[in-house]
């Protein structure tokens, strides 16, 4: 009997590809009263790719943008895929502004839109490549059978290959490989992002140069302010090693000092096994952990079956991957740090 197994990779790569059909189409269609120089209100259509991006083009852009999230609130921007209308909101835009190898169907409409001007925050920031699992060196032989292995699977869908070796070539086709997107935890990447954004705006819109300029120098000082807050408030703990979902904070961590130990990888949809659940745990015992951190986008029953299984507690740590249900980037930024210094220990 032969197995057809679709995984997630094929999907996106369908879905990617019927949008940019839609978009040849729709847009050779309709010829639309907003056109890609800007909003019937005069103000710069821009389209981003989530949220941290959206948070930065409306900061430096102030009132002079129309900016717009391509991946809507409480969404996992990871493995979002667009439907054919995102694709097409694009090419209205005078703007795309996102960053490239974070979602492969964006990337893939970005090739096929020639209207807007694209910004790829990528080339700024210094994205780094680094091991799905940050912190640890996994013994991949060894073995564990626990709730939270059993969790593991339950928290992801059984749609991968059913051989090892096809398990294998879908592990290397995620859409970033290991390459870690997660600039905007760290406020000093967030700010270089900021200067990209503010040297493409003053191109797109001269006449408004004193206003990108007067925002940019409030964004800097409020991030500014933020990487201070970091680096004084993790300054001084009991504990340097703290535990998360899914590894999103790698710059925060090398920033400021720390040791990020994931329960899954880069990607939040990527299963645990069990040898990575074994050494998470032995991490646990070994440094006097105390919470493991979950996220609100993402299942945490396995985090919290590690956390039962450990003794320690779970609270949560957000990536700031989606809108804040109250607050901002910086709102919640200054949370996470709350956090932080109560699982660390701080002074």
């Amino acid at each position: 009997m032969i197995v057809m197994n679709i995984n997630r990779t094929a999907l996106r790569r369908l879905a990617a590809a019927t949008g940019v059909l839609a978009l040849t189409f729709s847009a050779a269609a309709c010829g639309s009263s907003t056109t890609s120089e800007g909003s019937s209100s005069g103000k710069i259509k821009v389209a981003t790719s989530f949220y941290p991006v959206n948070y930065l083009v409306q900061s430096v852009g102030g009132s002079h943008v129309e900016a717009n999230s391509v991946t809507p609130a409480n969404v996992e921007p990871h493995d979002f895929e667009l439907s054919p209308k995102d694709v097409t909101k694009l090419s209205s835009a005078k703007m795309v502004v996102y960053v490239a190898g974070f979602q492969s169907s964006l990337d893939d409409a970005v090739k096929q839109v020639s209207g807007p001007t694209v910004v790829n925050l990528a080339s700024s920031v210094k994205l780094e490549k680094r091991a799905d699992h940050d912190g640890d060196d996994h013994d991949h032989d060894a073995a564990a059978s626990s709730s939270a292995t059993e969790a593991a699977h339950d928290d992801h869908d059984h749609d991968h290959a059913t051989s090892s070796a096809s398990a294998k070539e879908e592990d290397h086709d995620h859409d970033h490989g290991s390459t870690d997107p997660h600039f905007w935890l760290d406020p000093t990447r967030m700010a270089d992002a900021a200067k990209q954004v503010h040297a493409a705006l003053v191109k797109a819109d001269p006449s408004h140069k004193a206003d990108y300029d007067a925002n940019l120098k409030t964004t800097l000082a409020k991030l500014t302010k933020l990487d201070t807050s970091y680096k004084q408030g993790l300054s001084q703990c009991t504990r340097k090693t703290f535990v998360t979902s899914h590894a999103a904070f790698g710059y925060l961590a090398e920033r400021y000092g720390l040791t990020q130990v994931s329960v899954s990888g880069i990607d939040p949809d990527s299963e645990p096994s069990p040898a990575d659940i074994a050494k998470v745990k032995q991490v646990v015992k070994q440094t006097g952990t105390t919470t493991i951190f979950t996220e609100e986008l993402v299942s945490p029953k396995t985090a919290q079956a590690v956390a039962k299984e450990t003794g320690a507690k779970t609270s949560v740590l957000s990536p700031i991957e989606s809108a804040p249900e109250k607050g901002d980037y910086e709102g919640a930024m200054t949370t996470n740090l709350t956090n932080l210094r109560e699982a660390l220990n701080c002074k």
